[in-house]
């Protein structure tokens, strides 16, 4: 099993200029992994792809040759179905060598009619998919139930489209992380591999994202089933922290109805609420910016370390 890195495990570096596309390809080798999840989701107020600074052809062809340097593997994280914009993804991914794009349909909220239109968007693009050797992979990004990214996948019906496996956004539809695996483990092109818990808001609970093995998601047990239950030769680790989001769905939507057991165990925030409220994690003011950062890089190290050491017991 390959393990491979989200771009977004170091969002506050490349939101802040410190680090791009190159120098994460880099810390990804240093850190011993095997492959790279380039997400090029635009960021308000900031120029470029996400991690791209561009998609011009001299660019990707740095962005493919540092890739290679290392004998990685390379996948692509966008999203939205419009088929248009998949078509330049997938132009995109093929100039730099990724054989997997993520995307799901929803964009923030819970939009039933996206879902509805996601299978016939999708299908406009399976002979560019077909024509590259690329596959799509649908996933459950935190407004959809995992019944409804099979539903898409049943209705495109092609070899070239199943679903990308995260293993922690379940939770945002009130749905059990170990459950809404073993659904999707079965159909999953490539996963998300993380950690959450749930903390206190005022009178509100959010998701929260944690270094991976130090939250309450059975990550042990999700990647037996992971190994088991699916064709999957690659896990990515995307470290979510500092990050924290609202619930997307109403309790019950995915069987969970309430908070305080198991993966939904309340625990402390991991910052203090008078320093700074969880749904600021993401863009944390100045004053908490260089020790958010330094979290984040300790949090992506304990995280590669928690996971190839799961690997170490389950694939070798």
């Amino acid at each position: 099993m390959k393990i491979g890195l989200e771009t977004e495990s170091y969002h506050l570096q490349f939101m802040t200029g410190r680090m791009d596309i190159f120098q994460f390809i880099g810390k990804t080798a240093e850190l011993g992994l095997d492959g790279v999840m380039i997400n090029i989701v635009k960021w308000p107020n900031l120029p470029g792809w996400g991690t791209l600074e561009s998609f011009e052809p001299e660019y990707l062809k740095r962005v493919k040759a540092e890739i290679q340097k290392y004998g990685f593997f390379a996948e692509i994280d966008t999203n939205g179905t419009d088929p248009v914009h998949l078509k330049q993804v997938i132009e995109v991914a093929h100039q730099i060598g990724a054989d997997v794009i993520r995307t799901y349909t929803c964009l923030g909220t819970y939009d039933a009619e996206r879902l509805k239109q996601a299978p016939e968007n999708i299908q406009q693009i399976v002979p560019i998919l077909q024509k590259y050797r690329i596959k799509l992979a649908v996933e459950n990004h935190e407004e959809e139930l995992t019944s409804e990214v099979i539903r898409i996948i049943e209705e495109v019906d092609s070899p070239w489209v199943r679903a990308h496996c995260d293993v922690g956004n379940a939770m945002m539809a009130w749905e059990d992380p170990v459950e809404a695996v073993k659904r999707l483990a079965p159909y999953a092109f490539t996963t998300h591999f993380k950690d959450h818990i749930i903390v206190h808001d005022g009178d509100d609970y959010r998701v929260c994202g944690v270094p991976v093995g130090t939250g309450n998601i059975d990550l042990e047990q999700i990647f037996q089933i992971l190994v088991e239950q699916s064709t999957l030769t690659r896990i990515n680790v995307e470290m979510c922290f500092p990050y924290a989001t609202s619930f997307k769905r109403v309790p019950g939507a995915g069987g969970v109805f309430a908070v305080g057991e198991g993966a939904f165990k309340v625990e402390q925030p991991p910052y203090e609420l008078s320093f700074i409220k969880p749904l600021d994690y993401y863009e944390p003011p100045r004053k908490l910016l260089e020790k958010m950062i330094e979290d984040q890089a300790n949090g992506v190290e304990q995280s590669v370390k928690y996971t190839l050491a799961l690997r170490d017991k389950y694939c070798r």
